[in-house]
This record gives structure tokens, sequence and C-alpha cells, in this order.
């Protein structure tokens, strides 16, 4: 299994500086002295931002020096136009040096480089080396070094989010190729501020035109006399200038500064110097955020004491301080203003308690009995579900409050405990909330403990509302509550060998950090719940996604038996095809080389080989050999079929087949794996470890991983039962289309009858090629394919291409009518909309920007279409969970991998459960057409589909 990239970020110092100088023009920070301090404020701050919100496990901050660049050898007038750096500025940047020393963060400078070269080069080398890179930076130019691992990560401003650019989102801004082109885009244009000249007469507008149609500004000088006009005339009087402009704006990416991880791993903090700093500049809030000294009003984690007579508090306190708290937030000891502080533990009044007795857990059950909700969180010394042991449970039912119960480390005692709270779980009518509940649910479980519902899961409330953002408490703490909850790296270290568990947390420590989970996400529950019933979703969570987690926590649990001895024949044959491919790739290419490096790639296929005489070339500069390239080429040269096959078989073999073994369970000899609602946009499920989805069926290759998923023993079989051509069929619904509807009420070859009528041929003379054809363009349709997809997935003319969905719209126009209602309705709404009210929101919808939109309404299209399958199969595997669970009997449902569900099912029960099967999924969601389930039996996956 690969192992996941180490998280470096780089920030541009001055740049961020500026950012921060500009932010407090209007409301400057002033403190006792006459000192402006706004600078350094918004600096601290976006750093502390970092630490806590990203927790890079590698950090450094690049600063220009006072010595002259190359830039200004190469051209005197270069930033000649700058004004005076502002006083506040240059004062700033000691103050900020110091705080980053305190920190243990790593200042890098070097004479003659500006910092944005050294952040390039850091963010190259440290790409190559395995980690992924975070350039902090407004600096528009950052954009030409994004690649693969290598992202622009621009700070909020003015309201508008953070923004984290990769290839796409760069491309999409300047509706460029590839990156690359950003200097090209840049040095045509100028810079005003950095006085780069660039070409009179070329605005942003005109420079994207020009590198669009000429791919570069070299290939665009040479072509200059061939432009008419003025703007011609400039480029063939200007020629020299455009080039001089595209090297200034160019970002040096060989800068001779050293790279070794090590000095960029972030450093113990030095709280003396850091206090020393603030109380200098006067941060009163910032030193209790930073180094968590209480302010004025915080409360200490206390153990409870019982107390006679019962009432709304446990301890006799008032039920919430969360409004008492509110005012408060934002404000310096002596008063003054500040820019919305973040809420935290240190400077958030709260009441939270230790329940480390019988007769304090006994009376906490008792008030637990007695509410309408409570919310609860589980603390575990691992997060692997089935191998996980309690350390404790945490609950709140009042905002402010919270109860944290500790477990022995003995099971037979933790057992003990956790009786007491049995009937507060298996109480029905209670509504129970959490956060990823499906992890709580699981956990209990372990412990015999059946949660009954109803339940409000946060994660997927969230989910359901911005299914395109991040669903992590600690994200939703920020976003909707200006808090900033307890990191568990403070409390255990950071990942890796050396950190701890919750086993060797104290139990004052222990107890805020989980009953502040436990507040926090009972707080948002209101706030989601409100955004829920605005927006017609509380529904959809109600009925759909909160009752699936049960039966997603059941599937995973149940797991599915692997044949170990099947996989590892087929490593070996793998393995040999890897190395017959490799002798017949040197024998393509004259020579032995690295098959894995891009780089030698390159250069054997296209300076050695020649295969393309105008190669693509990647923002590095390296050759691009990608899967889009190499297939392109593979139609003439064998070696790029080769090398489409090499790279094929190694990634199964590696993924999958080598790979699998290592998941299976110690447990019971099966692999578990993890079923993820709150990940696909779209509403579909995801599956990690291992990923399900991935598993490729379309090549013999492929299919054969199917094979070693098996029953558990020789009384089983494996059943498979998949929807056909659900989202054709959701189509015909959708749009009303009645040559559709038709095709599908009669039975017939859907793709045929498209070919018939696109091709202008009676059903009998439809060739494989034209049925092949119609169904690329059938299935395509519904994702809002281009001619240039078509013509690429066809290996067609895009005029051909074009021709066949024309006929297409032509043959059936109810499709047409309600691919454009869609996307005229998307733009009026900026979302688009399930058949059971699911949103996917489409805010590039009305993008100016022809790529942006175009991406929006293919989406457009394709969401409600998608989603409402994802929707449909997810009623079927409630509807059959439960049926079959009241039915009494013993087979399970074990996987869900697209339109298809799988099951190990018990040989005697397989003439029972077929027809209940089929009927539940077809019935799951009503459709104009009728719903057609295959479902197939076999000793293993392969055979049964």
């Amino acid at each position: 299994m690969a192992k996941e990239r180490e998280k470096l970020f780089l920030l541009d110092a001055m740049a961020l500086i500026y950012r921060a100088h500009f932010a407090f023009l209007k409301n400057p920070r002033v403190n006792s002295k006459g000192q402006s301090t706004g600078a350094t404020f918004g600096f601290v701050n976006t750093v502390m931002e970092i630490l806590t919100k990203e927790k890079p496990t590698h950090i450094g901050v690049a600063f220009d020096t006072h010595a002259p660049t190359f830039r200004h050898i190469e051209y005197e007038a270069y930033k000649a136009n700058r004004q005076e750096q502002p006083e506040d500025i240059r004062l700033a940047e000691p103050y900020v040096k110091r705080f980053l020393a305190a920190m243990g963060i790593p200042a890098i400078e070097l004479d003659g480089f500006e910092a944005d070269d050294v952040i390039g080069t850091l963010a190259k080398r440290a790409s190559e080396a395995g980690y992924e890179v975070y350039m902090m930076t407004p600096d528009k130019d950052y954009g030409q070094l994004v690649e693969e691992h290598v992202f622009l990560y621009k700070p909020s401003y003015q309201g508008k989010g953070i923004e984290i650019m990769g290839i796409p989102e760069i491309c999409a801004r300047w509706d460029i190729e590839h990156v690359g082109q950003v200097c090209d885009v840049l040095g045509l244009m100028g810079d005003a501020v950095d006085n780069v000249p660039g070409v009179p007469g070329v605005g942003e507008k005109t420079a994207i035109k020009l590198i669009k149609e000429y791919g570069t500004v070299e290939n665009l000088l040479d072509h200059a006399h061939e432009i008419k006009g003025k703007l011609g005339e400039n480029l063939v009087n200007y020629k020299a200038q455009a080039l001089l402009s595209k090297k200034l704006v160019c970002i040096d990416t060989n800068v001779p500064v050293p790279f070794d991880p090590d000095d960029l791993v972030l450093s113990p903090p030095d709280k003396d110097k850091i206090r020393e700093v603030f109380e200098e500049l006067e941060f009163r809030t910032l030193t209790a955020r930073v180094l968590g000294e209480e302010p004025a009003k915080t409360s200490a984690t206390k153990t409870a004491k019982k107390k006679d007579g019962s009432q709304l508090s446990l301890f006799g306190e008032e039920a919430s301080l969360a409004a008492e708290t509110a005012n408060e937030q934002g404000k310096e000891e002596a008063g003054q203003d500040e820019p919305t502080e973040k809420r935290t533990i240190a400077n958030t009044e709260h009441r939270y308690y230790a329940m480390d007795s019988q007769d304090l857990q006994e009376e906490l059950v008792e008030l637990l009995l007695a509410q309408e909700e409570f919310c609860f969180d589980t603390e575990t010394d691992s997060l692997d579900m089935l191998g996980a042991e309690l350390v404790g449970l945490s609950f709140s039912y009042a905002a402010g409050e919270g109860y944290f119960v500790p477990l022995p480390a003995e099971r037979k005692e933790a057992q003990v405990v956790l009786e007491r709270f049995r009937p507060v779980f298996e109480k029905e009518g209670i509504l129970k909330i959490a956060q990823n509940l499906k992890f709580d649910m699981g956990m209990l479980k372990n412990y015999g403990i059946e949660m009954c519902g109803p339940y409000f899961d946060t994660m997927l409330a969230h989910y359901l509302l911005e299914p395109d953002q991040r669903h992590g408490m600690n994200y939703l703490a920020e976003a909707y509550l200006n808090y900033t909850p307890v990191t568990i790296e403070t409390l255990i270290g950071k990942k890796g060998k050396d950190q701890g568990t919750m086993r060797d947390v104290e139990l004052e420590a222990l107890t805020e950090y989980a009953a502040e989970d436990a507040d926090i996400t009972l707080q948002l529950k209101p706030i989601l719940y409100e955004a829920l019933k605005k927006n017609d979703l509380l529904k959809l969570h109600d009925d759909l996604e909160a009752p699936l987690v049960p039966v997603l926590n059941d599937m995973e649990r149940e797991g599915i038996a692997i044949d170990t001895a099947a996989l590892a024949e087929l490593s070996i044959t793998m393995g040999q095809e890897v190395l017959e491919i490799e002798q017949k790739i040197y024998t393509e290419a004259g020579e032995k080389f690295n098959i894995g490096s891009p780089l030698q790639l390159g250069n054997i296929l296209f300076e050695k080989l020649k295969l393309d005489a105008k190669p693509k070339k990647t923002p590095t500069g390296q050759y691009a050999t990608g899967e889009e390239i190499l297939s392109r080429l593979a139609v003439e040269h064998e070696i790029a079929r080769l090398i489409t096959d090499y790279r094929q078989v190694q990634k199964l073999k590696s993924t999958y087949i080598d790979s699998l073994p290592l998941l299976i369970s110690k447990t019971d000899g099966r692999v578990h794996s993890s079923f993820n609602q709150a990940v696909a946009a779209t509403g579909r499920l995801s599956s990690t470890n291992p990923n399900l989805q991935n598993i490729p069926i379309r090549t013999e290759r492929g299919r054969e991983i199917r094979k070693a998923f098996v029953p558990r023993d020789s009384d089983h079989v494996i059943v498979s039962a998949d929807y056909s051509q659900i989202e054709l069929r959701i189509m015909a619904s959708f749009s009303g289309d009645e040559t559709m509807i038709e095709a599908f009420k009669q039975g017939k070859d859907i793709h045929a009858i498209t070919a018939s009528r696109v091709f202008k041929v009676e059903l009998a003379d439809v060739t494989s090629d034209m049925r092949r054809k119609a169904k690329t363009a059938n299935f395509g349709i519904i994702y809002g394919i281009s001619a240039f997809g078509l013509s690429q997935r066809l290996s067609i003319p895009r005029g051909e291409a074009s021709d066949i969905i024309k006929a297409y719209f032509s043959e059936f126009p109810k499709v047409k009518e309600y691919m454009d209602n869609v996307i005229a309705q998307a733009k009026e709404r900026e979302y688009v909309e399930t058949a059971l009210g699911r949103r996917r929101y489409l805010r590039d919808i009305n993008s100016r920007n022809a790529t942006q939109q175009g991406f929006a309404e293919r989406n457009a299209i394709n969401a409600p279409i998608q989603g409402s399958a994802a929707d449909m199969i997810k009623l079927a595997m409630i509807a059959i969970d439960k049926w079959l669970k009241e039915s009494g009997l013993k087979s399970k449902m074990v996987l869900q991998v697209h339109d298809e569900l799988v099951f190990d099912a018990l040989k005697t029960e397989v003439e029972t459960i077929k027809p209940h099967i089929i009927r539940l999924m077809a019935d799951a969601l009503p459709l104009a057409v009728p719903v057609e389930v295959g479902f197939g039996v076999g000793e293993n996956w392969l055979e049964a589909h």
C-alpha cells in the first residue's frame, strides 16, 4: 500500500505580511506605544491557522532579501516603480522573524533570489522526495509551479475563503492547456507592480487568446507577421521585450538552496520567547491562544461530586453557557476589538466533568434517559473499528457542558461500566447525535450494545448541505461556531511510530478533549438541523442517510472472504507477465531504462524514437507520458501499447493482488472494506481498504481479481444483484422520451435502437460498430459529453462525433429538451437535485470562464441522474437489510459497488432471497420505465456477476 505523503507548507513571508498590512489599513491596530501592529498580527494569525487547521508535518517561510536578484541584473528597471516599503511592514519583518524563531519554524532566504524562487525550488525537490507541498501566497505567479503534488494555497481575503489550486484549477483560472503557460500569459501581459513591460496593448484576455492559439510566447513571435493590425506590429517590434518579460516572470526552480526535510520539521516552541514578542506588541488574546494561557473567563475540568436532588444540570449549574460567552469572543482583555478571533477551550467558558465513580455514572444515566436527545462520542485506542478498544465515552445534552466516562483497560471491567449505559443507547425514541455515527455505533457493537434510533449525524448532515466541502468536526466547528477544538496531536503527539494512544493521556486532559467533542457536536446539531430543514434535505437525512448507517456498519463488520491461494498464483503469473512486457519494451526501445521514470520514458519516446513531432511537455519541462498521450500513440506504435499494458499489470498487481492479503483481519480471516457515505459529491458510496469501486472489470486481468472474493465456507455462495442500464432508464424517465421509454418497456436492446435511429438504418441492419458507437453516445450523453470527448472515446474524427450527437438529439428531442431545461434551471438556482432532493451545488455554472462553465454544465446534466441512481440503491439496501433481519435469514449483504450488491448467501436460502432482492431493488425508486435487476450465483464474485 502506498505511504501517505507528508505535508509541507511553504509560506511567502513578504506577500503575506503585505496582505495583512492592507487588511488593517482602514482599521489599524496600534499599541500603547503608538506602534502599528496589524501586519505582524495578521501574519501570526495566518501561521497559527495553518498549524491548527492544516497540521503540516513540515513547514518553512521564505523571505526576500535586499540584495539585487538575477532579474535586476537582467533588467535594471525591474520593480523600479514600486513605492517605498511602508514603515509598519519594515517594523513588522524583525518581529515576524522573532516569532518564527520562537515557534521553531525555519525562515529561509538567499541573496540573489526572490522568495518565490526559493519556494519553487524547494517545492519541486520536496515533491520529488514524496511530499505533498502547499505554497501559501496570494501571488498569482505561483500558478506556474503547480503539479501533481504541488498546490497553490491562496489565503482567505475579503470574505472569500481559502482556495487550494491544483492543475485543473490553475488551467481553468487562466483558460490554458497546462500550467507552464502561466509564464507565457504573464510575460505577454506584463506586470505593472513589478515593472515587467510585457507587450504594449496586450492585456490578460488578449494574452490568453494568443496563447490558446499559439501555445507559447516563442511560437507566437515566430508567427507574429501573420497577425494583422496594431497587435501584430507590436508583437514584431517588441519581440525582445516579450521574451525578456517571460524570463522575468518565470520562477527559477534551480536555486542553490539546500533541501533537507529535517530542516523543515516544526521544532518545539520556546514559550518564553513567544511571550516576550507578544508582550512587546501587546497581543493579549494571541498569548492565550498560542500559549494556552487563560485570559479571563475559563473553567477548568472538574472531577464531579454527587449531590442530592435531580436538576437539569447534573451539578446544579446553568444548562447553557454558549450564549453567555458568544459576545465575549474577538475582544482583547483591554476591550479593544479584534477581527473575529477564534474561540477555543482556553477562552470559552465550559463545564466538563469526569464521571469516574459508579454513583456519578448511574446519575448520568438517569438524566440521559430523561432527555429527548443527547450527543455522545467514543474515545478509542485506535481507529481500527474492529480491533480497537474503548477508552471512554463522552456525553452532552446542554451546550457548554460535557461528561466523560473513563473505562478501565481490562475488558471485563470496562464491560461492567458499559452495561450501566446500555439502557441509554438501546432506548428507542431518544435522538442520538454523533459525528461520524458509524464508527461510534461499531465500537458499541464490539461490546454487544445495539444502538436504537433515531439518529442525527452531523457529518452526514453537512455532507448533504455542502457535498463538495470537508465534513470533519474541526472544520465544522471553525465554519459554524468560530471555534477551534483541541487537536488530538496535543494529547498523543503527531502521527508516527512515537505517537501514543488515548490510554496514555491523563484523566483531566482526556476529559477536556473528549467532553469538548460531544459538546461542540451538540452545538452543531441545531444549526445543521435548521439548514437541512430550510433546504428541504431533512427527509433525505432522516429517511435515507441516517438509516443507512447501521446497514453499512453491519456490512463492514461482516466482511468477505479472500482466496489467498488464488491471489498468490495470480501474483506469480502477473509478475512473470511484467517481466515479459519489460523485455519487449527494451527491445522496442533498443536499450534498457527505468520504465517507471517519466523523465527517462519521455526521453526514449520523444528524443530517441521521435514518436511525436510536437510532443507535449509538463510544467516542469519533462515530456508528458500520461495515459491519454500513450493511448493516442498506441494506435500506431507498439512500444506505447506495451507501456500501457505494463502500467496496467503493475497497478493491478501492487494495488490489489499483492495488497488484498495484507488487509485480511486476524480476527476472522476476512477483508473488511470501509464504506464511506460522505465522500462522493454525487451521493454514491465509496470504499477504502480495499477500494472496491476501482477494481477494473472491463479487462480480463481486472476480472481475475474478482475471482479471489469467495464465500465464507462450503455452505455459502456469492450472490450478485445489479441494476441493468439504470442511469439510461433514469434518463428515459426524467426526460419522458417516448422512444426510449417504449424500448425499455418492450425489453428491447436500447443501444441497437439508438444506432438504428442515429445512423438511419433498419434495426436488423445495425452493425456491431454502429451499436458500439451508439452505446458510447448513450452513456456519454448522460455525462454531457462533447463532440471532442466522443471523438476521443471512439477514436473517430471530431466531425463524425459531432454528427452522431446532432443525430442523437434529432431522434431523441425530449432528451435534448430535458438537458437544456436542467442547465437553465441550474443557472438560475446554482444547484441541481436528484429525485429525492439531494443537491449538487454548481457555483461555476454562470462563470465567465468557458472551461469552468462547461464543466459545471456537464455536472448539471449528470448529477441528478447519477445521484438518483445512488439514492435508489441506498433505498434498496435499507429495505433488503430490514427484510433479511425480519425474516431471520442467515444470508448477509457484504459489498456494494456502483449499481451492484453482493451477498454471502447460505446455499439453502438462495431461492428464497432471489425474488425478494430483485423486487426490493426494482421497487426502491418508482420510474416511468421497468427496472431490470440481474441476479447471479457463483463460487466467487466473478462467477456470480
